[in-house]
């Protein structure tokens, strides 16, 4: 009885943290007149990405260079397949961003992947690659700031009222706080999720496998899904793109100077292949402005396939 209460609260705990990132920031957005895409590609992806870095660096160090790429590999599937699809088909009013995604960010969604496809060939991450990935990240952070023209769109309250009431020591602790409540909320949550799936009699490979990925990008779909509720299409798409770009170069490149990562390509070729079909997929409904809920019917058939793939592999 324990491990449900703890799976209630635990899960309503990541909801209300998610809420309150999302409110600090867009207050954060609209102090500065920075678009909601900015801070949901950097500040609010940066955030619901620190599972993964702290699972892809505790793997390295600990010498498991196959928990440190599946890892990545599995919760930007997800966040792609699970999170956009779940965007698109539950967003109220349909998904209508203000941004061009493709225009301005589908390369920033696809050459991480490309990059990584080609280092991992070679058999090795090494710390030299690592520390690319980083610069690769500082680049795309760069480029957002220094490049991108997006107005803001202001809706609740303007700009003057948002500077009279902004306070930045308590939107700083309320920010943290969410951050504390999404990672500890998902941690307990996968947490009693096992521990309950378990008293089914699922066996703890599938256990491991499906809900570890699962609960890696749970911030990322509760935020995403708080932010298109709430009408923030922007922010729900910036934070995926963003999370996919920091678990690739911030998670995976901090994990690699940590500790090179050895891995054989040719074991892992049918989640990497999936791994680059999700992302064209975002390529191919960005540039098509495909934000339907067909479209994301097609992401969640894709990730049903990965998921089949998956346990019929450990089988």
């Amino acid at each position: 009885m324990l491990v449900y209460i703890i799976f209630v609260v635990s899960l309503a705990v990541l909801i209300y943290g998610a809420d309150v990132i999302i409110n600090q920031s867009e207050k954060i957005a609209l102090k500065f007149g920075i678009s909601e895409y900015i801070i949901g590609a950097t500040l609010v992806a940066l955030g619901t990405s620190l599972p993964e870095m702290a699972a892809s660096i505790s793997a390295s160090i600990n010498g498991k260079p196959e928990l440190s790429i599946s890892n990545i590999v599995g919760s930007n599937i997800l966040n792609i397949a699970l999170v956009l699809g779940t965007v698109l088909i539950i967003a109220k009013g349909g998904v209508k961003p203000h941004r061009d995604f493709f225009e301005k960010d589908s390369s920033w969604a696809l050459f991480p992947v490309l990059i990584f496809i080609a280092a991992i060939l070679s058999g090795e991450i090494s710390r030299f690659t690592g520390m690319l990935f980083i610069v690769l990240m500082g680049a795309y952070i760069l480029f957002l700031l220094k490049y991108d023209k997006d107005t803001l769109e202001i809706s609740d309250f303007d700009t003057q009222d948002a500077n009279s009431q902004f306070n930045w020591v308590k939107t700083s602790l309320l920010l943290l706080a969410g951050f504390v409540m999404v990672v500890y909320g998902a941690d307990y949550t996968v947490y009693s999720a096992s521990k309950i799936a378990k008293s089914f009699g699922v066996s703890d490979w599938v256990v491991g496998v499906v809900l570890v990925a699962l609960g890696t990008s749970m911030p990322e779909l509760i935020v995403s899904i708080t932010a298109a509720i709430k009408g923030k299409a922007d922010m729900a798409i910036g934070n995926i793109i963003g999370s996919n770009m920091a678990n690739i170069t911030i998670a995976l490149g901090a994990a690699a100077v940590a500790n090179p990562i050895k891995i054989d390509f040719s074991k892992y070729t049918y989640d990497i292949a999936t791994l680059l079909i999700a992302t064209l997929m975002l390529v191919f409904i960005t540039a098509n402005k495909m934000y339907s809920k067909p479209a994301g019917i097609s992401l969640l058939v894709l990730l049903a396939i990965f998921m089949e793939h998956t346990i019929k592999s450990l089988a």
